[in-house]
């Protein structure tokens, strides 16, 4: 099932200009000039990675440190161009990020033409494909904290004690970043990332860009469109965060509804198809008594002959939910849940948790904090009667978790600046565990001109050849398009 909901209006036609040196907007008070950007071979990858497309140059863009204070300190971000492969018929730069937080974005230049990640000959043609490393990533010297530290982090605290003992880790950890990685720990927020965009843009000579986000790289493309609305052609968002800064029990409970309601489809799925391991049973009672089993000690690990000694807890099961449904197959899933109900069979444990990059990046971004651990209870309570059969999603928790006493606090969200923007495209699955549907709804609503696809799917990420290969194709019409 595809639809496309809210209006999609045409305007914005691609305005390209090539001036020797450009200013890129910063806040307030602030001035700087950034120098046209002077490319060069691109750095050989480590094995067993394959080299970058022999199309592909790179350079880096020196850009404030801290953008408040533009004559400070800089430092480099590192970026990547893969040319258009049709000059004659180029409408300008698609500019992209593939999210995380964490992940560096200049792949998506260095391998643009890779066969099977890239993209398409069409698009090739059309576009200089620029990728770029955010700040404290990758290339763009990359942050360092004391990981020592983040492996002594209670994964799901059970005391008031353990709560603290968590905040307490959380906020050592942060300090750590700091002071192995200096003050750029405490600025690789989404507002940051967003100046440096413009500041590429400016660099490239190039009044307006197309922007290409995944993930949390969608996060990045709303924080541009608030600060740059006249300096974008086109903005494309596929598996769309919620950019209006939700609390912890919101963002929370949509993704954890988003992996009950994924588990009632795998369930209607087992009705029907004997390729279900436990085809003529009801799968959302079968993870009712998983969780009875295991809330009263009883639930055990399987093996090969029967059930092991290893309990298994209501937090185990909760996150063995989460990632079964929301990346496994329906056979695999079903199978692996066969597998705890009758004792005998295989589970793939799967480790859960959040790395530093994203603590840094998120817990800046978005304001998670919780008060205490009654709180905290309160907020488990109310999201497992959301979603009974599952009782939370595992990644949004270890998100949410992630940031209790971090000590950089969560960085307000920009003023919007004034100036048109061209119509938005957001795209999404419907049972996405990490984007989850009703945060690109909110995306959508957030531009005055937007359009909403999606995809009845599970799965993130859905600008991909495949099963979502439709999305590609949709997206890929909407960045051609004349009228941008």
């Amino acid at each position: 099932m595809v639809s496309v909901l809210l209006a999609l209006s045409a305007s914005a036609a691609a305005a390209l200009a090539a001036p020797s040196t450009a200013a890129a907007q910063e806040p307030p008070g602030a001035t700087t000039t950034v120098p046209p950007i002077r490319w060069g071979a691109c750095p050989e990858a480590e094995p067993p990675y394959p080299d970058p497309s022999p199309r592909a140059q790179c350079a880096t863009v020196k850009v404030p440190l801290d953008w408040s204070k533009p004559k400070g300190p800089k430092i480099g971000i590192f970026v990547a161009r893969h040319r258009a492969t049709d000059p004659a018929r180029r409408i300008g730069v698609l500019m992209s990020n593939p999210g995380g937080p964490g992940t560096p974005g200049s792949d998506d230049a260095l391998y643009a033409d890779d066969p099977i990640g890239g993209y398409t000959p069409a698009m090739l043609q059309r576009f200089d494909m620029i990728g770029f490393d955010p700040r404290g990533i990758g290339r763009s010297q990359n942050a360092e904290c004391d990981e020592t530290i983040a492996d002594t982090i209670p994964s799901r605290p059970r005391s008031a004690t353990e709560f603290e003992r968590l905040r307490t880790l959380n906020g050592r950890l942060a300090d750590s970043c700091l002071k192995r990685t200096g003050p750029l720990a405490a600025h690789m927020d989404g507002e940051s990332v967003a100046r440096d965009m413009d500041a590429i843009r400016a660099a490239l000579g190039e009044r307006r860009i197309s922007f290409l986000g995944h993930s949390y790289g969608t996060f990045l493309g709303e924080r541009y469109a608030r600060l740059f609305p006249g300096r974008l052609r086109a903005l494309a968002l596929d598996s769309a965060m919620d950019p209006d800064r939700p609390n912890a029990e919101r963002y929370l409970t949509d993704g954890s509804i988003t992996i009950d309601n994924t588990l009632k489809r795998l369930a209607a799925w087992c009705k029907k198809d004997k390729a279900c391991a436990l085809n003529g049973k009801d799968l959302t009672a079968v993870t009712d008594e998983l969780f009875a089993r295991a809330d009263a000690g009883t639930l055990r690990d399987p093996g090969p002959n029967g059930p092991t000694r290893t309990k298994i807890d209501a937090d185990q099961l909760s996150d063995f939910l989460t990632f079964a449904l929301g990346k496994g197959s329906q056979e695999e899933t079903a199978r692996q849940l066969a597998a705890l109900y009758t004792g005998k069979g295989g589970v793939n444990w799967l480790p859960g948790g959040t790395n530093s990059h994203s603590r840094l990046v998120l817990c800046r971004d978005y304001d998670f904090r919780i008060r205490d651990y009654a709180q905290y209870l309160a907020i488990r309570k109310r999201v497992a009667k959301a979603a009974p059969h599952v009782r939370y999603n595992a990644q949004s928790l270890d998100t949410v978790l992630a940031c209790q006493g971090w000590t950089m606090p969560p960085k307000p969200r920009p003023a919007e600046a004034k100036g048109d923007l061209p119509p938005v495209l957001v795209a999404n699955a419907t049972h996405d565990l990490a984007t989850p549907l009703p945060g690109a709804q909110r995306m959508a609503r957030s531009f005055p001109k937007a359009s909403l696809f999606t995809m009845d799917v599970v799965g993130h990420w859905i600008y991909r050849r495949g099963g979502t290969e439709k999305a590609m194709r949709v997206i890929d019409t909407y960045l051609t398009a004349p009228n941008g």
